[in-house]
């Protein structure tokens, strides 16, 4: 079909109505074939080397998907209208005395406060201590790191997911990694320990009003030399938030703390 006019590329541009691809996002979010357990609100699977970005509501649940075993989810979150409150991994890591993210673990901000809690893992292989990858380390390892090269770096594409949330470079602090693991050894270095294959998944439930950023991009520490990262599921539904007398609420005193920190803070504001 011509598109070298108006009229051809219009007749064009509509001909690709209902068209599917294997990378895209769905909506409405209800047209996604996947059985959810509630209402789907989000529905995308993004491809290796791009970005998505969303505002969930407390209480929905979230769903990463390694569809392929190549994925690599590099995640930032900020409550939705205060972006200045926003995930702090070095506190998700100290106040829970473990550097290792899994199933009941709690992400927290700088406030002491629960943004999302990881409520199911079916991978294991995440990472809390490297943030994701720069435009000067893409650069040198695959010649080129810019958003629109076939090798772009995590931290570029955050900042054009920020961009579309009203937020700047300065608003990104370091990320979170899920699908590509990375472990301590004795002697402090890190080891990475790829990805549990094909088919793993990991789901998050927003504690508060949330901003999600995601970039789907090869791990900094992953050892191969071509640029290798394979599409990410997303979908989301309506839940509840996690509540005194839940499980996870109690299942330590530094998480109790934090979800009592979070609850202060929103009846407060008449938002629980």
């Amino acid at each position: 079909m011509a598109t070298a006019t108006t009229h051809g590329a219009r007749d064009h541009a509509r001909a690709q109505h209902g068209t599917r691809t294997e990378t895209m996002p769905v909506v409405p979010a209800s047209d996604w074939p996947p059985a959810v357990p509630g209402t789907p609100v989000w529905a995308e699977t993004v491809a290796g080397g791009n970005y998505t970005h969303r505002v969930l509501a407390r209480g929905t649940e979230l769903r990463l998907t390694d569809l392929a075993g190549d994925a690599c989810a590099h995640l930032l979150l900020y409550v939705d209208g205060r972006p200045w409150e926003r995930l702090n991994t070095a506190d998700t890591v100290k106040v829970q005395w473990n550097a290792y993210l899994g199933a009941d673990r709690l992400l927290l901000s700088d406030q002491g406060r629960v943004l999302a809690a990881v409520v199911a893992d079916g991978s294991g292989r995440h990472d809390a201590l490297c943030g994701t990858s720069t435009l000067v380390r893409n650069t040198e390892r695959y010649g080129d790191g810019s958003p629109q090269s076939p090798s772009p770096a995590g931290r570029e594409l955050l900042k054009l997911a920020a961009a579309k949330n009203g937020l700047g470079p300065r608003d990104l602090p370091p990320s979170l990694s899920f699908f590509q693991g990375v472990e301590v050894r004795a002697d402090g270095a890190l080891d990475f320990t790829g990805s549990a294959g094909p088919g793993a998944s990991v789901t998050l439930r927003a504690e508060q009003d949330l901003t999600v950023l995601i970039a789907n991009v090869p791990h900094p520490l992953d050892p191969r030399p071509d640029y290798v990262c394979t599409p990410l599921e997303v979908l989301a539904w309506r839940a509840r938030p996690t509540a005194p007398g839940d499980q996870l609420w109690d299942a330590t005193p530094e998480g109790r703390r934090a979800f009592l920190n979070t609850l202060d803070f929103l009846t407060a504001r008449g938002l629980a």
